[in-house]
């Protein structure tokens, strides 16, 4: 059976590709870094014929027709195959890009977090930490970070679980916390940047930010710590030292209506950032980790 994906004539294509995205993105990427690669090479096809001496004596508008769409199958059969190495790169690009590493979270609702690039291979000493230790996995990385989590929240009369679907929307659940290009890693979980008052260490990544509604790519600073502990303490004195966040100071003993008051006044540009955080605070891990505390209260 031929798959319509490689047929260039088939515009059913890419609603069957945005199809399998929501079920297998990984096999979408691969589908979409192929096709853009069939795209170069259909242009490369195009100015090598452009480039000729001139056509044949037999030839016509209808076979200059027939000529491209053979040109654009050619490409189509040459990037499902081996292809030039073009859509191996892509997928390396995209798919250390932005984090889904949490399924009740489309694709596009993770713009605006920091784009991370895995480190290469390093013939040097290894990281401070391994990358494994905060690997993307919910239960890992609240287990992690929960003493503190539950410390920092403490300072801010905010519920721990609060600031840890913060930090998870921020990297991902830990996957994407930035890294130095040495691989080590900044250890910021909460996006925050090192703009002239930052003293401390930084890292420079790309990130994506919107402006009047657009997602735009950019390069930024931000802080980097020693430690995970380093990063809530920090957070904490970031937010209660900025006058901007004094109503969202106020509103710490409701999740929800603390996150949008952050976002008001500006410390994310996401449109949809408190309610990112929301679908986190709901979603099944967080479940876990407030019945897990219930229970362990009720056994004190």
């Amino acid at each position: 059976m031929v798959d319509m994906q490689q047929v260039y004539t088939d515009f059913s294509g890419l609603a069957a590709l945005r199809a399998r995205a929501r079920e297998d993105q990984g096999a979408a990427l691969d589908q979409v870094a192929r096709q853009f690669e069939s795209l170069f090479l259909q242009m490369m096809l195009k100015s090598m014929r452009d480039a000729s001496f001139g056509g044949g004596l037999m030839d016509s508008k209808q076979s200059e027709m027939y000529r491209d769409m053979f040109d654009k199958q050619i490409a189509m059969d040459m990037s499902q195959g081996e292809g030039i190495g073009l859509a191996d790169v892509l997928k390396q690009q995209l798919g250390t890009g932005i984090s889904m590493a949490h399924s009740d979270l489309a694709p596009e609702d993770y713009l605006g977090m920091p784009i991370v690039a895995q480190p290469k291979a390093s013939t040097g000493a290894p990281p401070s930490e391994a990358p494994a230790v905060l690997d993307g996995s919910p239960e890992a990385f609240l287990d992690k970070l929960w003493p503190a989590a539950e410390e920092a929240a403490a300072k801010l009369q905010l519920a721990p679980e609060a600031l840890l679907a913060q930090a998870a929307l921020e990297t991902g659940w830990g996957r994407h916390v930035m890294r130095h290009h040495g691989g080590d890693s900044s250890h910021n979980l909460f996006g925050i940047k090192a703009d002239s008052r930052w003293q401390g260490e930084k890292v420079r990544v790309s990130t994506l930010e919107y402006r009047d509604g657009v997602a735009l790519k950019t390069r930024a600073n931000f802080r980097a710590y020693s430690s995970f502990e380093d990063s809530f303490s920090d957070y904490v004195d970031f937010v209660q030292r900025n006058p901007r966040y004094g109503d969202a100071l106020e509103k710490t003993q409701d999740a929800k209506a603390y996150f949008g008051a952050l976002q008001q006044a500006g410390y994310a540009t996401d449109p949809a950032y408190s309610e990112k955080i929301q679908r986190i605070l709901d979603s099944e891990p967080m479940r876990r980790l407030r019945q897990t505390a219930a229970e362990d209260a009720t056994a004190i």
